[in-house]
């Protein structure tokens, strides 16, 4: 997706209703969703390949040119007629989130074009030395139940690992991945019990999903409160650290990066969990859907 800023000033209300008049400065088009996952994965200094789908219209070749402005790959990108590029717009005032406008199609993509998708993720898997598999799930209609199974399949032949950061339409598709990591909030719309933020609750919904999905690693979000691991015995609770909150939006993309990175990188699940749960800090001190800085996270480690 496309993530636009319309930035400005605020110096009076509307006489037309009471509203924000923004004086309009300058607009700011920047890569998103899974896209600025593709971000955060080159930001940390691994190659990412992006497999997605875009429209053929004017956010698609926005699209592309920012994915040429970034070094991304476009190898892996479906452009189709029959559905939009999905675009965010936000309204900004000040660094102040006025306002969000979003354009989309959200239906599941048809199988003509979940099978040219797969016909590129086949490619790039056969080719590419691909080191981890991340699904980052919006809920937006390219990752089908057809797309996840068959990916999850060739992944598991090839012996690569397989990361997901789910969301609720799909949820239960993800079967025996490596590291499943949804945030409290879908946790707590699909486990029948109540999940506090305490070890013994946040395991035993873990030990819920793990019977239903066979996945080896849970990894929970907590927002302010960090964030919970869980393999085999093992469970942690990560607490975040004090700091000045700008922006949450990408946090989550950041944390699901270095998860992802830090699996491929036969990381122990204490450290992924503190490196992402740092990472996602970092993030939400900056304004706006912006990847990670890898300087931000040795200071950090430090």
């Amino acid at each position: 997706m496309v993530d636009r800023y319309l930035l400005g000033q605020v110096n009076r209300m509307s006489p037309e209703a009471p509203v924000p008049v923004v004086d309009f400065e300058t607009e700011n088009n920047r890569l998103g969703g899974a896209a600025n996952v593709a971000l955060n994965v080159a930001a940390l200094g691994a190659q990412p390949f992006l497999l997605s789908v875009i429209g053929n219209d004017l956010e698609g070749r926005i699209f592309k040119k920012l994915l040429k402005e970034n070094q991304l790959t476009k190898k892996g990108i479906l452009t189709t007629s029959d559905r939009p590029t999905t675009l965010k717009t936000r309204v900004m005032a000040a660094s102040q989130h006025l306002l969000r406008i979003d354009r989309e199609t959200k239906t599941d993509i048809s199988k003509t074009v979940a099978g040219q998708l797969l016909k590129k993720a086949k490619k790039i898997l056969k080719k590419e030395k691909i080191a981890v598999v991340l699904f980052q799930d919006y809920n937006k209609g390219v990752l089908t139940s057809k797309v996840i199974r068959s990916i999850s399949k060739i992944a598991e032949k090839a012996n690569i690992p397989t990361v997901v950061d789910p969301k609720f339409d799909h949820f239960f598709e993800y079967k025996e991945v490596s590291l499943f990591k949804p945030n409290l909030k879908e946790v707590r719309q699909v486990v029948p019990f109540p999940v506090t933020i305490n070890i013994e609750s946040l395991t035993a919904a873990a030990i819920f999903l793990e019977k239903k999905l066979h996945h080896s690693i849970t990894m929970i979000t907590l927002s302010e409160h960090g964030i919970f691991i869980k393999k085999d015995k093992i469970t942690q609770i990560i607490p975040t650290s004090p700091r000045i909150i700008a922006d949450v939006c990408g946090a989550g993309d950041a944390v699901i990066s270095v998860a992802a990175l830090g699996l491929a990188g036969g990381l122990s699940i204490a450290l992924i969990a503190k490196l992402s749960n740092d990472a996602g800090g970092k993030v939400c001190e900056k304004v706006g859907v912006v990847p990670v800085n890898i300087e931000d996270l040795m200071s950090a480690i430090d």
